[in-house]
């Protein structure tokens, strides 16, 4: 518990990310926002070297572990929450079911009208999570990593890329998009460092060679 929340600690900029999505929560999502801002890549360099280096464990892995999707804000679960944040002139019912609108895939490039299209992708993967250290956590911990609106770690995704890419960390898989890699490895960084997450050698091999380049 004690190393858990002793990574709690977020820079001046971090810290503001964090103040502008407290407000967004209280609110409710824009349909102007975007992906919470990543870290820098000189930034996720430094955290990326204070990881721990360590062999992957999924003994016991279950994805009911990971409680989603919870209630962000009033009518509106995790997965609404982040259809309307990332979409576009977004237009929802009363019970916060998009019904309209547009969303652009940073992934593969494509835009959608239809919300059925879209996943919403955990950057991290909960099941890659659980290897690092999550089956460590509490119940509580994991819920709060599942539905993080905070931190770079939810976004709506083309529903089969989020499929194809599944558990795989950045060594097996990256968006195809080329121009998004260096916002999509800035953010794994963070994530993994803000929840004190170990990262296995070929994947720090990627996530270094990836961020060389940003």
């Amino acid at each position: 518990m004690s190393k858990f929340y002793a990574r709690r600690r977020l820079s001046i900029l971090g810290a503001l990310t964090a103040l502008i999505a407290s407000v967004a929560v209280l609110n409710g999502p824009s349909a102007s926002a975007a992906l919470p801002t990543p870290v820098s890549a000189a930034t996720a360099r430094t955290y990326l070297a204070s990881l721990t280096v360590a062999t992957e464990n999924r003994t016991g892995y279950n994805r009911d572990l990971f409680p989603t999707w919870i209630t962000i804000s009033g009518t509106c679960n995790t997965r609404e929450y982040i259809l309307k944040r990332d979409g576009s002139n977004v237009v929802t019912n009363s019970a916060c079911t998009a019904t309209s609108g547009s969303w652009y895939s940073p992934y593969d490039g494509a835009t959608w009208t239809a919300a059925s299209d879209l996943d919403i992708d955990h950057l991290v993967p909960l099941a890659e999570a659980w290897d690092s250290g999550a089956s460590a956590w509490t119940t509580a911990q994991r819920q709060a990593f599942a539905n993080d609106v905070t931190r770079p770690q939810l976004l709506a995704v083309t529903d089969n890329v989020n499929q194809s890419k599944g558990d795989q960390d950045p060594a097996t898989w990256m968006p195809s998009l080329t121009s998004y890699r260096c916002t999509y490895v800035r953010a794994w960084v963070q994530v993994k460092y803000y929840y004190d997450l170990s990262v296995d050698s070929a994947e720090k091999t990627a996530l270094t060679n990836y961020l060389a380049n940003c």
